[in-house]
């Protein structure tokens, strides 16, 4: 009987100490699942912290550059005019980060990569609100009309050596062609002066604003960034060049904007300054330092397009040859043999007089068609020598159907190197800040785009807790 009760005794005993050890494991195991609960708790409230801090700091963007240009960018110098990387650390701290270390380990400007982060706001800008078909009607006139730039510049080459040709001719022959009614040397005359005092209507005036270049961000030397952040593959393909050329149309006045709408763009000139150049679309293309030098050589391209359509024209129809002929007879009456060279100087000669006539069309916000008709031709061989002269007014015949002086800064632009378009509208963009809103601490390369924050949290006296932290406006 007293074995079988020491036997239940012990029994009973190994059980007790069974459940003590299982209970043990068992409240090790949860204190253990709890301490790692609170420990990543702990973290999840230092990665929310820290998040919320650097949104909170990142909401500090530029306003106006939102506003004006839909460009989201945080201004690193805090209107102080001096960048430093700390501002961003010292608001992120005042917005909830405070004894968190942080150290930014890359960061992105607007300027970096030929701005490249610049343009991929642009670009996602007008896809938000256009869409990606906006501008593709204009596809494919680059290429036609580039070669109609060729033709151009050949039919110049080609005038000089007609009229150095028939100069020579008429010295051999020892005559003189007749001045009245004579449209060659009145051309030639014509051609020494500015082609913008020809084109240039009353009602829109030469813009005669200038700049000094040496401090525009495409020219001084930059402060850049660090480190490699995800960026967009393709900002320079055919309908991210077509997005972007509208941007720059819709954003920055050129030659003929006061005329499309003068409300529009007189709306806050009462509040505002004077953008200190009024031609930026055409700066935009070619980078020089007056409206006028600008306008000149945007001009000077379009007077080369215009020549080579409406040479092809004149060499095809069959009236104007007719009429070409005639007066190169009467012209060479007393030396025959002069009448081929004659005869190929006035249809270059009517060719440069339609094309003024096509850029004074322009000039005051009419439309010019592409090709030339016989209905569509506007100056006579006639009234050929009289361009350029006070009793020139003709200004040109305006086509519903044709292409805008706008029009063909797109093509323009389409066609122009990526990076240096892009560069150039950050100029306009830092220029207009800090003249026609006034800010004058504002630079390209103090706007923040992307950051990579590494922090490093205090969990415990003994337990630290480091994470990567990545920020980007898009």
């Amino acid at each position: 009987m007293m074995r079988q009760l020491s036997w239940k005794s012990s029994a009973k005993g190994e059980i007790t100490v069974f459940l003590s050890l299982t209970f043990m494991l068992m409240l090790s195991f949860i204190l253990a699942m709890l301490d790692g609960a609170m420990l990543q708790t702990a973290k999840g409230d230092v990665r929310l912290t820290v998040d919320l801090a650097i949104f909170s700091a990142f909401g500090e963007y530029q306003l106006e550059l939102l506003e004006e240009y839909g460009i989201f960018a945080l201004e690193g110098s805090y209107e102080g005019g001096t960048f430093d990387e700390r501002n961003l650390i010292g608001r992120m701290a005042y917005f909830g980060a405070a004894g968190i270390e942080q150290e930014i380990e890359g960061i992105q400007l607007l300027t970096d990569n030929n701005g490249q982060a610049f343009r991929e706001q642009v670009l996602y800008y007008m896809e938000e609100k256009y869409g990606i078909s906006y501008a593709v009607d204009f596809l494919g006139l680059e290429r036609v009309w580039g070669q109609q730039e060729l033709e151009g510049e050949q039919a110049f080459k080609e005038e000089e050596g007609v009229l150095a040709e028939l100069s020579k001719m008429l010295e051999d022959e020892e005559v003189e062609m007749p001045l009245e009614g004579n449209p060659i040397t009145h051309i030639a005359k014509v051609r020494e002066q500015s082609v913008l005092s020809l084109v240039m209507p009353r009602e829109n005036p030469l813009s005669t604003l200038s700049i000094s270049l040496d401090n525009h961000a495409s020219r001084r030397t930059l402060r850049t960034g660090r480190g490699e952040f995800p960026s967009r593959e393709n900002i320079s393909g055919i309908e991210q060049r077509l997005l972007y050329q509208e941007y720059v149309i819709e954003k920055f006045d050129h030659a003929t904007s006061k005329l499309e709408d003068e409300s529009e763009h007189s709306e806050g000139s009462t509040e505002r300054n004077q953008r200190n150049l009024a031609y930026e679309v055409e700066y935009i293309l070619e980078g020089q330092g007056s409206d006028i030098q600008n306008l000149e050589r945007v001009v000077a391209k379009i007077l080369l397009i215009r020549m080579g359509l409406n040479l092809a024209h004149l060499l095809t129809d069959r009236d104007k040859k007719q009429q070409v002929r005639a007066l190169a007879i009467k012209l060479s009456a007393k030396a025959p043999l002069l009448k081929p060279v004659i005869e190929a100087a006035l249809i270059i000669a009517w060719a440069f007089g339609e094309s003024i006539m096509d850029i004074r069309t322009l000039m005051k916000g009419d439309k010019v068609a592409i090709l030339k008709t016989k209905d569509n031709w506007q100056l006579s061989l006639a009234n050929l020598e009289k361009l350029g002269t006070p009793g020139d007014r003709s200004s040109g015949r305006n086509d519903d159907k044709g292409m805008s002086y706008e029009d063909f800064l797109r093509v323009f632009l389409f066609a122009s190197n990526s990076n240096r378009i892009t560069m150039r509208t950050i100029d306009r963009v830092e220029q207009n800040m800090q003249v026609e809103l006034e800010k004058d601490f504002f630079k390209v390369d103090n706007c923040i785009s992307k950051v990579r924050v590494n922090n490093r949290a205090t969990i415990r006296s003994d337990i630290t807790y480091d994470f990567p932290l990545y920020f980007s406006y898009l």
